[in-house]
This record gives C-alpha cells, structure tokens and sequence, in this order.
C-alpha cells in the first residue's frame, strides 16, 4: 500500500468518520465545505487516495464514496449508524427524510467497512421458512441488481417488499417463503438492496 500525504490522510479520516456517523458516504461538497476547498482540490484528494488503493467511487452516482482500506488502526469492531426505513414514501429518494424512522448501530459482522446499508423490520410471515420472522430486523446491503434466489428488497407499487428475486423471460418473479402467500410477478421491479443479515431480539 503506497504512502500517502498528511492531508490525503486526513480527508480519508473525515471520510470514515462520516460515514461511522451517519450511516452513509460524504459527498464531495460536504467534504470540501469541512475543509473550506474547492470541489476540485477534493477531486484531486479523492483521486490520489483511489490510485493508491484506499477509496473508490462511483461518478455516475451520489453518496459512492467507499473506504476500501482504513489507514487508520482502531482497536474496537466497524461501527455505523444505519437508517431504519418506515413507511416508504411515494415518490421520495429511499433514504429520504420522509422515509427515515431513526438509526441504528451495528457492529460487524452485521455491517462491513466500505459498503452502504440499510435497515428494516420485517412485517408479516411471507419469509417464515427463510428464517425470517415478524419482527426482526433485516439488515441490507444496498443494490441496484440481483442474480436468482437472493432475498431482496423492492420498492413495488411505492411500498418495500422483502423476497427472492428471480428473473424470468420478461417480468420479475417474488418468491415468498410461506406456501400461504403467492408469489408476485411484475415487470416494474426497484431492487434496492440484498439482505445482508437479521439481527432478532428475544
């Protein structure tokens, strides 16, 4: 791993802290605004730490700003702050300020450094023989794609359902895991997100 400069150092810092805190990746603004620089000089911060192996981004998408290596030694576990999805609301951004209903603080093995989630309870008893019962909370990894039998999170008709995705020849097929719900098919499918775990409470 290449060195880097004091201050590559420290905008990797701010750009860890950030997204421990609040769950989520900094933009370039938010960045330049904490140093008081311009977006370029961020750019250019943002491009040495990816040649060197430490960050990697996405152009084409917001908030892709991802910690591959902490250069930075912590003694205690990976922590963030995920956000709890309520009631998705219809036409708002998935972790809009109108779907939010809270945080929460996850440690590993729930959460991995240098991925973005979110998190949900799970309501109704369709994904019982997954393991997955009313009440728990499911953990998932943001994602745009699925490969057959995942369990994902959709937005369908404006509201979240959790269940495994198959793709058929033109339409999208959600799997229930309960012989007592049928299976939903549609050709208007939003992947938002892979289960990554579920955390339950007794």
């Amino acid at each position: 791993m290449k060195q880097i400069t004091e201050r590559q150092q420290e905008v990797l810092n701010f750009i860890s802290e950030f997204q421990k805190e609040q769950g989520y990746p900094a933009t370039v603004r938010e960045i330049g605004e904490h140093f008081g620089i311009s977006l370029r000089a961020v750019q250019d911060h943002i491009a040495a730490l990816q040649k060197k192996g430490y960050l990697s981004q996405c152009q084409k998408r917001a908030r892709s700003i991802r910690v591959l290596v902490d250069s930075k030694q912590d003694d205690g576990p990976y922590m963030a702050k995920v956000p709890l999805l309520g009631n998705v609301a219809a036409g708002k951004p998935l972790l809009s300020e109108e779907n939010l209903d809270g945080y929460v603080n996850l440690t590993e093995p729930f959460i991995r450094p240098g991925k973005t989630y979110f998190a949900l309870r799970v309501r109704g008893t369709s994904m019982v023989n997954a393991g997955i019962l009313e009440g728990d909370l499911a953990v998932v990894e943001q994602a745009q794609n699925a490969v057959d039998g995942q369990i994902v999170v959709a937005v369908l008709d404006n509201a979240i359902t959790l269940k495994r995705f198959y793709k058929e020849a033109d339409k999208i097929r959600l799997q229930p895991e309960n012989p007592d719900f049928s299976p939903i098919y549609s050709a208007d499918v939003q992947i938002v997100g892979i289960l990554s775990n579920i955390v339950r409470t007794y």
